[in-house]
């Protein structure tokens, strides 16, 4: 789910000769991490202000976080390799210093852009960890301990939680209604320290599965 072709003209950070110039130019930056999350369509181009910035990301695909200047921007979605009619175009607005999480979801007729934005760092010798709910079709749900207490509640459609710390370690987890019946078993999930998780519970409710993403970088 890693790395899509990423354009160059993409990276607006300016070139400079003085450290300290380029310093400052990286915290003007915000960054941005673009997901495929619509389970109904193609693989897609992204347009960023007119400019390719991904080609042919299938579903479930998400690029590493990629620096953008500070700003507002036009994004367009476009069916791979036909640039004739967008299927969403949508505004988006990024802040210096902030990371953030572009999807586009939904099914295909409704296809749009659900924005987060993202926490990179932990508390030392912790795991960080937040739940999406990107599946159209799917009940509000519940993520906790298989037999004990949800640690995420609620989550419906385009929702994204708070994150949450916890221990390091291997959790037997899953996802519930809030009822209690079983959606999807996630037993053996393993949440590292010192990381930072975005779980997106994905693709129809018959089918659902998750997508694990790192929103650390060490």
């Amino acid at each position: 789910m890693k790395k899509l072709l990423l354009v160059v003209a993409f990276f607006t950070l300016a070139i400079g000769t003085v450290t300290g110039v380029l310093a400052a130019e990286n915290r003007a930056d915000a960054k941005v991490r673009i997901v495929h999350a619509s389970p109904d369509a193609p693989a897609v181009d992204v347009y960023v202000d007119g400019t390719a910035v991904v080609q042919g990301a299938e579903f479930k695909d998400a690029t590493d976080y990629l620096p953008l200047k500070a700003g507002e921007y036009k994004v367009e979605i476009y069916p791979a390799g036909k640039k004739d009619k967008a299927v969403l175009t949508q505004k988006v607005k990024v802040e210096a210093g902030k990371a953030y999480t572009v999807a586009a979801a939904n099914k295909l007729a409704n296809l749009e852009l659900v924005i987060a934005e993202d926490s990179t760092e932990a508390s030392p010798g912790k795991a960080k960890v937040r739940v999406g709910h990107l599946s159209p079709d799917a009940p509000t749900v519940d993520v906790g301990l298989k037999g004990g207490d949800a640690l995420f509640s609620g989550a419906s459609f385009k929702g994204i939680t708070d994150y949450k710390e916890v221990d390091p370690g291997t959790y037997d987890l899953e996802i519930r209604t809030p009822e209690g019946k079983k959606v999807l078993d996630l037993t053996g999930t393993k949440l590292e320290a010192d990381t930072v998780y975005t779980v997106l519970a994905v693709n129809t409710a018959n089918q659902l599965e998750v997508l694990v993403l790192i929103d650390s970088e060490k």
